[in-house]
């Protein structure tokens, strides 16, 4: 064990002395080293199964309340349903875990726990500090729209590709989640207000894509026919509510949309040690970053240096100076960017070079990569577009058996050729190369698939967004 000293009737003692001396823990009672670590073995499993117990509660609890996060955890049993999403239910998810977080140390002797009992529980004490605090500080369900169109499409999107269950028995749940979303629209417009400007824009353009979802793209995507699907009724209804909620997005809240996106530097500043947990400050962390800013950059300015005489032939090298160093940099960029995939290929790219990856890893032996190999590449759809270029969505770990999605956006469908073409130079061939590396091999992909392995349920569900960052 990892514990240095025993409480016994006679006090705290060190554990050592146990093992050399033959004193008893009770009157009259002789107890041997091996005695004494096999009771303080004892006591640490016990202590162990308690936590997990606990935990395994609180869970069951939280997904019955919250069943659209019951399915992304791969718990399919809620699939039909939506939570209630209205303000007086959200404060009550926040009570609950309140409470949880109050119960934790009361019920759950830390002191007894194993060193990995330990960790387990800092893990879920920590998260839920952070839930509340994120609850109380920032406001997510009355400032940002893009939160609510998760629940609208994503919530039935994501039952129809990743489930592991039936695909009868998935579009059944899709059918009946998705008469929810008129109620869920309805919460959406009581409580939206103060939204910042951006937020809504992107929320716009997803929710255009939410209406052609359940419009047409559901039914390619669930192979059924839309005048006998079983997801016929509920689309129309869903179609209806969400085009209700275009016109309050454009018509209501983005002529008011005069929110700050940005929370304060005091608020940054807890937020960021809530989610790096490493005791390590704000400030230190930019001093960290602006250091490693400027080594990068000098090492870009070597790079292009070398690269200068090949690009540009017959013209000067700038100057050696700030304003020479940048120069220089920007424009052999601006050469390399012409190097890229078209609109129409960048899945393909994405998946030719996944493969030339995935070959280098093998004959390198730089890490044993997952099997089966269950990460399948495919395009965004237009309701999660947005935000990001790329995103890796993993299996689920109550349900590790399902598909991992690597997702690639093409560039919207109503930019001109300027932002396309800029889109693309930013997106070149080496870029998404790199993009790759991150989201599927060896990133994102590989390390939450092993993750799902873990033997701890607390640790596979409670993962560290900051490890997996940092890994990919």
């Amino acid at each position: 064990t990892n514990e240095k000293f025993v409480q016994t009737p006679r006090g705290v003692l060190p554990l050592k002395f146990f093992f050399s001396s033959g004193l008893s823990t009770t009157d009259g009672e002789d107890v041997s080293a091996r005695g004494i670590k096999a009771q303080i073995q004892k006591l640490v499993a016990d202590e162990d199964a308690k936590l997990a117990g606990f935990f395994k509660d609180y869970l069951e609890e939280y997904m019955k309340h919250a069943p659209v996060e019951a399915s992304r955890l791969g718990d399919h049993r809620y699939d039909d349903r939506i939570e209630d999403l209205s303000p007086t239910a959200r404060d009550e998810s926040i009570k609950r875990q309140r409470d949880t977080l109050s119960r934790l140390p009361k019920e759950i002797a830390f002191d007894k726990l194993s060193a990995e009992g330990k960790v387990d529980f800092q893990i879920l004490r920590d998260s839920l500090v952070k839930n509340i605090w994120l609850a109380d500080n920032t406001k997510p369900y009355e400032t940002d729209p893009r939160v609510w169109n998760e629940y609208l499409t994503d919530s039935v999107f994501l039952i129809l590709t990743q489930s592991t269950v039936k695909k009868s028995q998935a579009v059944r749940d899709a059918a009946s989640r998705i008469t929810f979303i008129p109620k869920t629209v309805a919460a959406a417009k009581e409580s939206l207000k103060d939204a910042p400007k951006v937020f809504v824009e992107t929320a716009i353009k997803q929710n255009r894509g939410a209406i052609g979802f359940y419009e047409k793209d559901i039914f390619k995507l669930t192979g059924e026919t839309p005048n006998v699907s079983a997801l016929a009724g509920p689309c129309k209804s869903a179609v209806a509510a969400l085009k209700d909620y275009q016109k309050f997005l454009e018509d209501e809240l983005l002529p008011s949309a005069k929110g700050e996106w940005r929370i304060g530097k005091e608020k940054f500043a807890k937020k960021l040690d809530l989610e790096l947990d490493a005791n390590i400050s704000a400030n230190e962390v930019l001093k960290t970053a602006e250091a490693e800013s400027d080594r990068v950059r000098n090492e870009m300015y070597v790079i292009a240096r070398q690269l200068w005489a090949t690009h540009f032939p017959k013209k000067a090298l700038p100057p050696d100076d700030n304003a020479g160093r940048r120069e220089c940099i920007s424009k052999v960029m601006a050469k390399l960017g012409k190097e890229h995939g078209d609109v129409d290929s960048m899945v393909a790219d994405a998946k030719e070079m996944a493969d030339e990856i995935k070959q280098f890893l093998k004959a390198k032996d730089i890490l044993r990569l997952p099997k089966p190999d269950r990460c399948e590449i495919m395009e965004m759809p237009e309701f999660q577009r947005g935000n990001s270029t790329a995103y890796l969505n993993p299996a689920p770990p109550l349900d590790p058996k399902a598909r991992s999605f690597y997702a690639v956006s093409p560039p919207p469908k109503e930019w001109d050729d300027r932002r396309v073409r800029s889109y693309l130079e930013e997106y070149n061939s080496a870029m998404m190369r790199i993009l790759t590396i991150h989201e599927a091999y060896p990133g994102h992909y590989v390390q939450l698939e092993y993750a799902n392995r873990h033997p701890s349920l607390l640790h596979r569900v409670l993962f560290s967004g900051t490890f997996a960052e940092g890994w990919a």
